[in-house]
């Protein structure tokens, strides 16, 4: 007869509950762009790859920076604008 006890004294910490009034984070802008980059430059190198389309490294890295550039400017925008929305104290 031990005195032992397997379990312990403290409980564990609780999982996340969804209805705790948090709301998920939206994907953040950068990621997204990033993603689509390596997407697209990936998608490049197979089309190269196979003969299709001969392509010139500079001219594909110049367009894939400028796009992406773009899209970042873009996205934060539209980001910040979508947080501007929300309610104000009135106080300047």
């Amino acid at each position: 007869m031990s005195s032992y006890d397997p379990t312990p004294k403290t409980s564990p910490a609780p999982a996340s509950d969804p209805a705790d009034g948090r709301e998920p984070a939206p994907a953040r802008v950068g990621t997204i762009v990033w993603g689509l980059v390596v997407l697209a430059l990936a998608a490049l190198i197979i089309i190269s790859q196979l003969g299709i389309v001969v392509l010139n490294g500079t001219y594909v890295l110049i367009g894939l920076m400028i796009g992406a550039g773009a899209a970042l400017v873009i996205g934060g925008l539209l980001s910040a604008r979508g947080r501007d929305n929300g309610s104000t104290t009135g106080k300047s």
